[in-house]
């Protein structure tokens, strides 16, 4: 692993020197590397970023709050590749992780080696307003999984997309869209993928997965995308407002949540596949430096209870269904200070055992450059089954060349 790594680090200070006279031009924020083949026959930008986490927990005993625990992490150190091939229609993503929560998540199914591969996709622009990719990328689910983590409002992602998220899968996605007048956009996008997450190389297991999400913008563009990042910065104004609906069927899924979680392995060694749905409605809204984000997911399944081939006897599996709301604002001040706050709520289905959850979030951002540089903390009170669990504070900063 550490070759591999050295290897990388060495191929990059080549490029490095190699583009040196091309980018002088760039500024931070843009990438490190940005180049333009002088035939205009591909384009690369290399963007490494990084994302260091201090975090202080407290579990409660019953009685009282016991002593916190400390931890320091690089939360995500990743390499960013994106650019053209051949023509400017032909775009294309390649993102590696670095970090141990990047890597981690080898089993039998994946070689039980280390998951580099985050993205790696292109993307035709074939027709006027059409779109074809293709190979491992983020599935058009949640709006606030498809949110870059380097664009997030708060210092992570809500309870809601850790449990119930689609997250990345190895396939094929069309992707449209048209006005209705001069402001009224809509966008459709499908997807076809194998249903078992990212980086596996031993499948397919059980059935297919098929995704599609439509989105609804009565008010037309947000600014720079802003209906897919975090926070109001390019202070829309005028009321901006994204409205979609996700529906996604894992045929015959083996995993415990569709795409993740363990594989769901009967002693004989045959895998328990059974039918999963999730559904998504979420909203995205800005105005003048006020930002509103909300969502509904819900997973249900056939059978949740995995059996031995007998179709009785239960494996000690459970298809973790249920369902989230996550509620998350924030306001941005002139000086960049920013005070945000999320409510996210989860109620499984009684059948999972597990119980239901609620957790109230309060953050404080100062932006340096926007998301690409940027210092966030915040304090979160998790509430398990209507009784005081844990208080947790978390800061750290962002650093996107």
């Amino acid at each position: 692993m550490k070759l591999k790594i050295a290897l990388v680090v060495a191929a990059l200070f080549a490029i490095n020197i190699t583009f040196s006279q091309e980018i002088s031009d760039t500024s931070f924020g843009k990438g490190l590397i940005n180049f333009t083949a002088k035939d205009s026959s591909f384009s690369i930008k290399f963007a490494p970023r990084f994302q260091m986490r201090y975090m202080s927990s407290w579990d409660h005993d019953g009685n009282q709050y016991g002593s916190p625990d400390h931890n320091f992490i690089i939360r995500r150190a990743r390499l960013k590749f994106d650019g053209f091939a051949y023509s400017p229609k032909l775009r294309y993503k390649l993102e590696l992780g670095l970090s141990n929560r990047d890597l981690s998540g080898g089993n039998e199914f994946n070689r039980n080696t280390p998951r580099y591969i985050l993205d790696a996709v292109l993307m035709w622009h074939f027709a006027k307003n059409w779109e074809l990719w293709a190979g491992q990328t983020k599935l058009p689910g949640n709006v606030e999984r498809v949110i870059s983590s380097g664009d997030l409002q708060l210092v992570d992602r809500s309870l809601l997309n850790s449990r119930f998220t689609l997250d990345r899968d190895i396939g094929v996605q069309l992707r449209h869209k048209f006005y209705l007048g001069d402001n009224f956009l809509i966008r459709e996008k499908v997807a076809l993928s194998q249903g078992e997450g990212r980086n596996v190389t031993e499948g397919n297991e059980g059935g297919l997965q098929y995704t599609a999400r439509l989105e609804l913008l009565p008010f037309g563009t947000f600014k720079s995308k802003g209906d897919y990042t975090g926070s109001d910065l390019k202070r829309e104004e005028k009321p901006k407002l994204s409205l979609a609906f996700t529906y996604n069927l894992n045929e015959n899924a083996v995993r415990e949540r569709g795409f993740a979680g363990d594989y769901m392995i009967r002693t004989d060694g045959s895998i328990y596949g059974t039918d999963q749905t999730t559904i998504f409605v979420d909203a995205m809204y800005k105005h003048n430096g006020f930002s509103f984000m909300g969502e509904y997911a819900k997973r249900a399944a056939d059978n949740e209870i995995a059996t031995e081939l007998d179709g009785v006897t239960p494996t000690g599996d459970v298809v973790l269904t249920g369902n989230a709301l996550n509620l998350q604002a924030g306001y941005l001040f002139k000086n960049n200070f920013e005070i945000a706050g999320r409510y996210t709520g989860i109620d499984y289905e009684a059948i999972t055992t597990a119980l239901p959850v609620k957790q109230y979030t309060l953050g404080l951002n100062k932006f340096v450059h926007g998301h690409k540089l940027k210092v966030q903390s915040d304090i979160v009170y998790t509430s398990l089954d209507g009784n005081d669990d844990n208080i947790t504070f978390r800061i750290g900063f962002d650093f996107h060349f």
